[in-house]
């Protein structure tokens, strides 16, 4: 996925950054991952899955 179109997208749920990883972008806020199909986001709340509290703690430790 290129670079700036990350950047720009957001998540649709919480309008907050989105962070990428394997095949998904991840909203920290909405403990959400977004599929990345094709090389496509698919930014529908319905077609995302829910982090786990793992993921979540994850994004916490990347943070710091």
């Amino acid at each position: 996925m290129d670079k700036r179109l990350l950047d720009i997208l957001v998540c649709p749920v919480t309008k907050g950054k989105l962070i990428k990883r394997d095949d998904e972008l991840w909203s920290r806020q909405a403990a959400l991952a977004f599929p990345i199909r094709d090389g496509i986001p698919v930014m529908l709340e319905g077609e995302a899955r829910s982090l786990t509290v793992t993921e979540i703690e994850t994004l916490e430790k990347d943070a710091r």
